[in-house]
């Protein structure tokens, strides 16, 4: 039998039982924790569905999963992260190693210049093995332009070339990919902060985007990354990566109190 949505299994459960079964709240509240909704903010929705049910005992199973609904729906936040026309926006790409970055700054790539958006990578994760040679490989095969430098080289001066090259073509979009790890959590933040500032320097005024990617795999434990990396550079919005829509992804409710981000792209992979 093959893996149920987390969609599914609350309908199933509204379904199947009744909301005045002693077990009912419980078993919600197991399948919420499950979908990575988190403690904290399960516990807050099932004592409010609770109260509302007690108050109005007129809420049948579809009425109270439409109030579950609607609680639901304040903790998800989209992102409308629009572009600057004729102007250099540069979107940074954050995260730890493995979650996507670089297929993620592919395939956003493709999107815009699918668009007839001037779209430019830059290769500025100089401290991974290969990274140079993936994020050159993507920009081959969907012809699009890729900046980059030697391996171990300064990964703000690729960013500070990718946007003269943008200025100098009329605008468009930059693409940064950058480095989930480096020796310690301190040289990854000062590496950060400065291709933030490089970054922020080339960009025009209001076009400049900083998206953590996080793999909806992860869980809760993707709150600490995006702690990280909002106390590092600050975030604008999340990307979810390996989205398969199963009892996972729900990690995203956390960011818009964890780190002021929205909700911009889920990307299967």
């Amino acid at each position: 039998m093959g893996k149920i949505s987390f969609a599914e299994k609350i309908k199933s459960l509204f379904s199947r039982s009744k909301i005045q079964d002693e077990n009912f709240f419980e078993e919600l509240e197991d399948a919420l924790i499950e979908g990575d909704i988190g403690a904290k903010t399960t516990v807050e929705i099932i004592d409010s569905l609770e109260e509302k049910c007690r108050e109005d005992k007129s809420l049948d199973e579809q009425s109270a999963l439409a109030v579950l609904k609607q609680m639901l729906l304040p903790h998800l936040r989209q992102a409308n992260l629009e572009l600057g026309d004729g102007k250099v926006n540069v979107w940074m790409l954050l995260g730890v190693n493995g979650v996507g970055k670089t297929t993620s700054a592919a395939k956003i790539a493709k999107l815009f210049s699918d668009k007839g958006v001037n779209v430019i990578m830059s290769a500025s994760d100089t401290f991974r093995a290969a990274a140079v040679d993936q994020i050159s490989m993507h920009g081959e095969r969907l012809g699009i332009r890729v900046v980059k430098h030697q391996m171990g080289s300064d990964p703000s001066s690729v960013v500070f070339d990718a946007g003269e090259a943008c200025r100098a073509a009329g605008g468009g979009l930059v693409i940064a990919d950058t480095a989930g790890r480096l020796h310690n959590k301190e040289n990854l933040v000062n590496e950060l902060k400065k291709i933030d500032r490089v970054a922020s320097s080339k960009a025009d005024q209001g076009c400049y985007k900083k998206l953590l990617v996080v793999d909806a795999t992860t869980g809760q434990n993707a709150l600490r990354q995006a702690e990280v990396f909002h106390e590092a550079v600050g975030l604008d919005a999340v990307v979810l990566t390996k989205l398969r829509f199963y009892c996972q992804g729900w990690c995203a409710c956390f960011h818009r109190k964890g780190a002021g981000a929205s909700l911009c792209l889920c990307l299967h992979r």
